[in-house]
């Protein structure tokens, strides 16, 4: 029987097997300490991670996994908290997870934070949690996947992946989630508000936030601005065209359609086999980029580059050889 010391300050043997089975009871406490466990950087937890991860994974992929993405100040907590509730309210099982690169360069996290979701974190039905405050978005990412089998094996038949907007961070959420919601603002149609032409690309469907009271009028016009950008773009899948919707998280004004076009897009991908074929596709990405994480992790601890690496760096820095003759270089000194 698999034993593992708690990743946190309490230092007894855990039971994996234990641990696994108060998951799949929606033990609120073992899902804690399995999400800490997984979260750990302590090498020697790597394995036992694994290891109940591989007894929950049979009992995890039954959720409908929605990503939500939008610049800061868009209202994504606030939405998600009351859509949570709604959720919550109409039998649902509700998880809120983060991702958040902008950590590893502060130290700090400005998503996850439950004072910001108050209502949905003291929902019984409901579990919000923080990404990691350190780490490479590869990392926070491949955490954040993990978090998601331990929440869907303790039965929440929702989970939702919260991403801040910025950098990378929506593509990699958009890799691991069944739907991909891109939450605006009213007015900035014409610039698209600084999100990048990809962001609406991999975009399954669009809400203008804030459309209430004065708001209303402009969002519309938003609305239109953003139905007409998206015209000239090829949709991903053929049978669906992202929808653009006007909602107000705060007011709980047309999350109902918009958790409608959510179901619409779950029942046309289920029955045209595309769900299942994006999930395929998903596992392979993730795949590759835990090889990728773990080769560039090998690369820096390897004690024959450890002085070399910092000297190439500086090389290329200041233009005295090409990235490609330093990576030849770490290569051959790898035998690749």
């Amino acid at each position: 029987m698999a034993r593992v010391r708690h990743a946190g300050r309490d230092d007894r043997p855990t039971d994996i097997d234990a641990l696994a089975r108060g998951v799949r009871a929606g033990e609120r406490a073992a899902i804690g300490r399995a999400i800490t466990l997984i979260e750990s950087r302590r090498a020697d937890h790597e394995a036992q991670a694994q290891e109940l991860l591989v007894a929950l994974l049979p009992h995890s992929g039954k959720a409908y996994r929605v990503g939500i993405t939008g610049m800061p100040g868009v209202g994504k907590s606030t939405t998600i908290d009351t859509l949570g509730r709604t959720l919550t309210g109409q039998g649902h099982k509700v998880a809120v997870l983060a991702v958040d690169p902008t950590s590893t360069r502060t130290g700090g996290s400005i998503l996850g934070d439950k004072t910001r979701m108050a209502g949905l974190a003291n929902d019984p039905n409901a579990f919000v949690r923080p990404s990691p405050s350190a780490g490479t978005l590869g990392g926070v990412a491949r955490r954040t996947r993990e978090t998601m089998i331990v929440c869907e094996a303790a039965g929440f038949d929702v989970v939702i992946v919260e991403t801040v907007g910025i950098g990378q961070s929506e593509t990699a959420v958009a890799d691991m989630v069944d739907i991909f919601l891109v939450l605006l603002l009213p007015g900035g149609g014409d610039d698209l508000q600084g999100l990048k032409k990809g962001v609406l690309e991999i975009a399954d469907l669009i809400a203008i936030n804030k459309a209430d009271g004065d708001n209303e009028a402009l969002a519309n016009r938003t609305a239109t601005d953003y139905r007409a950008a998206l015209q000239i773009l090829e949709p991903a899948n053929a049978d669906w065209h992202p929808p653009v919707l006007t909602v107000s998280g705060l007011r709980n004004m047309g999350l109902d359609r918009l958790w409608a076009e959510v179901e619409r897009h779950r029942a046309l991908f289920t029955e045209t086999g595309a769900l299942l074929d994006r999930r395929r596709a998903q596992q392979v990405k993730w795949m590759w980029a835990m090889l990728e994480e773990r080769l560039i992790a090998a690369i820096r601890s390897d004690p024959q580059l450890g002085e070399r690496l910092p000297e190439l760096e500086a090389a290329v820095r200041e233009g005295r050889i090409t990235p490609t003759l330093a990576v030849k270089e770490i290569t051959e000194r790898l035998g690749l």
